[in-house]
């Protein structure tokens, strides 16, 4: 887990670097491993690093291309990222580390918000692109990582928890009493508004993109859930096979890192039939955890 945090002034005040300190040292928490901070007039990016792909300092964030028109602060893990990688060298792409992070910033580079469909993984990014002076703002299909984002007055912040929108002195906290009502209704927050006004959780599978020449702040929807009916009923021995060899697939991709592998169990099923199964993919002795 990674902390992404960032500023835009639209009256292109320039952006104080104590101002995006505070943001990330508010989520440090996330991401003890590093930090570091990109300005450029009046956008700042900074990012908080838990290391887990590539521990060396090549694959800090947050990342800048070559031609210093591309920045990416990434929270994340793409378990497809080796075939991406191999497909962006293809197009002419040359790597200077072994990170999943490189992969999405070529990724975005390359296909634009297009990318976001090719990532088979869990992840919250923000993308910039200095020419062109637009934000691309994405996460994952499942919401597994959050990003919250707010446009308040002649400033728009996001980050991976409220808690660094805050903290900047120019935002003004207002409660929001129709999420106090339906939380207490219902337990949850069942669209993207948060307990406070002008802040909003980026929906599980959308991006938002933010063209600063026209003002512009856009949000889509590039994946939903399909409950369909199948054409063709198959056999329950076809369906179980199926079931298994995704289920093998889905956590195997997932033991990637160049740090140990653990798990969490529960106590419930789904976790100990993970841990079962991953300990098999795992060479020495896969560490479990539990808490209660």
């Amino acid at each position: 887990m990674c902390g992404v945090a960032g500023i835009i002034s639209f009256n292109n005040e320039p952006i104080k670097k104590n101002t995006l300190i505070s943001m990330i040292d508010s989520i440090r928490h996330r991401g003890p491993d590093g930090e570091g901070y990109w300005i450029r007039d009046n956008i700042g990016i900074g990012h908080c690093r838990l290391s887990i792909v590539d521990l060396s300092k090549n694959a800090n964030q947050p990342m800048i291309h070559d031609n210093n028109r591309y920045v990416l602060s990434y929270n994340g893990e793409i378990y497809n990222y080796l075939e991406l990688k191999n497909l962006l060298k293809k197009k002419g792409f040359l790597f200077k580390t072994n990170s999943d992070t490189e992969v999405v910033l070529y990724s975005l580079i390359h296909w634009g918000s297009n990318a976001i469909k090719k990532f088979n993984g869990m992840f919250a990014f923000a993308f910039w692109d200095n020419t062109e002076k637009k934000l691309l703002i994405g996460r994952d299909r499942y919401g597994i990582k959050p990003i919250y984002y707010s446009l308040q007055g002649k400033n728009f912040y996001f980050a991976s928890e409220q808690k660094a929108i805050i903290s900047n002195k120019s935002f003004k906290k207002h409660l929001n009493h129709h999420c106090v009502y339906e939380y207490f209704s219902f337990q949850n927050i069942l669209t993207d508004n948060t307990f406070l006004k002008d802040i909003k959780l980026l929906d599980p599978g959308c991006y938002l993109t933010l063209d600063l020449k026209n003002k512009n702040l856009k949000k889509f929807k590039y994946w939903d859930y399909q409950f369909k009916e199948p054409s063709i009923i198959r056999s329950k021995k076809y369906y179980v096979e199926k079931l298994e060899s995704l289920f093998v697939s889905a956590v195997k991709k997932q033991l990637i890192g160049d740090v140990e592998i653990g798990t969490y169990l529960s106590g419930g099923l789904d976790s100990s039939f993970i841990t079962a199964l991953a300990s098999n993919f795992v060479p020495n002795c896969l560490k479990t955890f539990t808490c209660g």
